[in-house]
């Protein structure tokens, strides 16, 4: 399995927005692919600091995988070269400064050249800045080894003279996501197999089940990092949620399992008989609650997202395997164990527990009309919340704001106003059109337009490497950073063209046809929102300068993929709910054959994700991929308890001659007990994330608990009272009489005809 260091996969290769953004990098190349070092320390003046300074930028550029470097004590200007009518790109600082006249003669140079105000310096003195070109091919491969890390070990080393340095750009933020990614992986899958460990043992008082479910879900959790691998896949912060996952969907497989081995085997005292009833009852229903899962999740497949459709294939795979693994491997560990003793049996007696189930039966034998007053106030309660979410999504968006990573940028965004690539391409329509006076204008224009944007960073065009072409022609006068005039245009624009055809200052900003032009700059992490409302005034400023009858204008780059991704993803997670819920619903139809027990058993699993919406309304949790997740998820674990209650249900139907009461109490005495197990065990787990270092890894830990808590007391309550007030109108020969019977105990095992190998030569034991 190996890790995905790039912002994407979000979009679908057709969407313009990503093939805009292909269009930029095969014109130019990727624009995401800068390290920022930011430091604010007058001491940098002083000549021990500076070296320092100068050290760590050759240093840094000796790295693999680093391309160049730029800073007040690395950078280089234009010199005027008649014989070959062109300028050349020449170092400023040539060696290590050994006196502090040569780094107030540096520094001074520095501020002579206009093209690199907002780049290397800013406004403050004491504020200065690096920054390191990453190789984006290496970095994004498997070649980029440990890259990042080392230009970190070296910025920590010279911090180590006492000047601070902020580190920031997308190759740094996002490698330290990715690696909290694989560590935190490992954290909640250690963390989630202690909690289930001693869950496990604290309902069942027993080392020989606490193993029986540990192995189940250690070879589960091996298998679903194996199937990642296997497939081509790599590790994303969506495809990390699927190992705790797992564990969680695997637990509730085998308590029901176990739990129904130990009510057996109570019940006649036989661990063969005990042992097949489980394979081939309650295996069924595992494999249809198992399966409704994994459709919930296989409904991310159809989406044009790699993100999730990636999630959607494993997470539907690993659920049917868990499944398979805990029918083998429940049975066979059980039966090499002997019978249970009193002990591990207890549990089905436990006080807490009957006194909850009695509760719940009280509620709903006697007090139906407060359980449906009370759950028509949580559903309005909800749709009040629902009507305060708002979507935001931001490109950091996980982070907590005290972590020194959205410190850093927040640093940046106040002294530079953004480190996110945005990018303008301007294509003029004809071969030769950029270099234009009319267009250089038009860009100097726009520039000055965008300056009155506090959103936006410093932007650089071609238009400024014009101006730099006219200052260097001018023996570097400072005042002589403009655009050239009609007079100037017939002696300095061989300079300038002739730059852009060796590669030189222009080559970044303009294409080989001279047809279409780069405007770079970079933007805070404002959220979509924002954006979108940026973009728009944006777009009209671009318009009225570039008329887009004459010029084709795109605004693109890295920020705005991702954005737009965003948006896309979150749009696709409402469809695959959407479509979860009708998938879902048609295959408990072929469960239960009756369209009106359908209904009535989604009813209890829609209420609480109006819930949770609400919940995230009032807490103001803003809707984003992250948490989008949450009703995904908990809708398709959750309605795993209504189809355990509904299939005992039509059970205890046939037994008691269609009591409709006694067999409503009978299943709530029963598949109570484990339901209430697994949703402890599933709150308990995914509470688990509120530990993560992601903000939005802690909204789904946190809203994923929340909504199955409300789900276990819907399903206990909400559901049985519906049975019970309907009960002439739900209770049909349909339901009787299913097109799937996954729950069927008319006929009884044959005892003579089961053994277990080695002991064949033992008494058989009477029923």
């Amino acid at each position: 399995m190996k890790l995905s260091y790039k912002f994407g996969g979000l979009l679908p290769k057709t969407d313009s927005a990503y093939v805009q953004y292909e269009e930029l990098q095969a014109r130019f190349s990727e624009d995401g692919n800068i390290i920022v070092l930011g430091i604010e320390d007058a001491r940098l003046r002083e000549l021990e600091h500076f070296q320092a300074w100068w050290r760590l930028g050759r240093d840094l550029k000796q790295q693999p995988g680093v391309d160049s470097v730029f800073s007040e004590a690395n950078f280089y200007t234009l010199l005027r070269d008649d014989s070959l009518k062109r300028l050349r790109l020449t170092p400023v600082v040539r060696r290590m400064p050994l006196s502090k006249t040569e780094v107030d003669s540096i520094r001074q140079e520095a501020r002579r050249l206009p093209f690199y105000e907002g780049l290397l310096y800013s406004d403050n003195e004491a504020t200065s800045l690096m920054m390191v070109f990453v190789n984006p091919e290496r970095f994004n491969s498997e070649q980029r080894g440990d890259m990042v890390e080392l230009i970190d070990a070296r910025v920590k080393e010279f911090e180590q003279g006492g000047i601070d340095v902020r580190r920031s750009g997308l190759p740094f933020i996002r490698t330290v996501v990715t690696e909290r990614t694989k560590s935190e992986l490992q954290m909640f899958v250690g963390l989630m197999v202690g909690v289930v460990a001693a869950l496990i043992y604290l309902f069942f008082r027993s080392w020989r089940v606490m193993f029986v479910c540990l192995t189940v879900v250690a070879v589960s959790v091996v298998w679903a990092v194996g199937s990642i691998g296997l497939l081509g896949f790599k590790l994303t912060s969506v495809m990390s949620v699927i190992p705790p996952l797992i564990i969680v969907i695997g637990i509730p497989n085998c308590i029901f399992l176990i739990n129904k081995y130990h009510h057996e085997f109570a019940t006649h005292r036989n661990r063969v008989k005990a042992l097949s009833r489980v394979i081939y009852r309650v295996g069924r229903a595992s494999f249809t609650t198992n399966a409704t899962t994994a459709a919930g999740f296989a409904t991310f497949i159809p989406t044009y997202s790699d993100v999730l459709k990636q999630f959607g294939l494993v997470a539907s795979l690993n659920i049917m395997a868990v499944f398979a693994l805990s029918l083998l491997l429940v049975p066979i560990l059980l039966s090499f164990q002997g019978d249970p003793e009193e002990r591990h049996i207890a549990h089905l007696d436990r006080r807490w527990v009957d006194g909850l189930t009695n509760w719940f039966i009280r509620l709903v034998q006697n007090h139906r009309p407060a359980v449906y007053i009370a759950t028509l106030v949580l559903v309005a309660i909800g749709m009040v919340g629902v009507l305060k979410l708002r979507n935001e999504t931001h490109v950091v968006d996980d982070l907590p704001m005290d972590d020194p990573v959205m410190q850093d940028l927040r640093w940046f965004e106040a002294r530079l106003k953004g480190v996110m690539p945005l990018e303008v391409l301007v294509d003029a329509g004809k071969k030769g059109q950029a270099l234009k006076d009319a267009n250089l204008k038009r860009l100097s224009r726009l520039q000055d337009s965008l300056r009155t944007y506090p959103e936006l960073s410093r932007s650089l065009s071609v238009a400024d490497a014009a101006k730099f072409t006219k200052q260097a022609f001018y023996g570097g006068d400072p005042e002589r950073y403009a655009l050239i005039n009609a007079q100037e245009k017939s002696f300095i624009l061989p300079y300038l063209e002739a730059a852009q055809d060796q590669g030189g200052l222009a080559r970044a900003f303009i294409d080989e046809e001279k047809r279409t032009t780069r405007l770079t700059m970079q933007v805070a992490d404002v959220g979509t929102a924002r954006m979108d409302t940026l973009l728009g005034r944006l777009r009209a400023d671009v318009d009225s300068i570039f008329p887009p009858a004459d010029f084709r204008v795109t605004l693109t780059g890295t920020s705005v993929v991702f954005l737009e991704g965003s948006k896309y993803m979150v749009k696709n997670l409402m469809i695959s709910l959407a479509l979860a819920v009708i998938v879902i619903a048609c295959l408990m139809a072929l469960l239960f054959s009756s369209m009106r027990m359908v209904v009535v058993s989604l009813i209890p699993n829609l209420i609480p994700l109006v819930a949770t919406a609400g919940l995230m309304g009032y807490l103001g949790v803003a809707i984003k991929p992250s948490t989008l997740l949450v009703f995904s998820i908990a809708f398709g674990i959750a309605v795993d308890d209504a189809i355990h209650y509904l299939s005992k249900y039509r059970h205890e139907l046939k037994l008691t001659g269609h009591t409709i009461k006694t067999s409503v109490v009978l299943a709530l005495r029963e598949a109570g007990v484990s339901m209430i197990y697994t949703s402890i065990v599933l709150f308990c787990g995914f509470s688990l994330f509120v530990f993560s270092d992601f903000g939005g890894t802690q909204a789904l830990g946190l809203l994923v608990s929340f909504t199955l808590l409300v789900a276990m007391f819907t399903n206990l309550i909400v559901l049985p009272s519906l049975l019970l007030s309907f009960d002439k109108s739900l209770t049909t020969r349909a339901f009787d009489e299913p097109m799937l019977d996954i729950l069927d105990e008319e006929s009884d095992i044959e005892l003579d005809a089961l053994r277990i190998e080695g002991e064949s030569d033992q008494p058989k034991q009477e029923a």
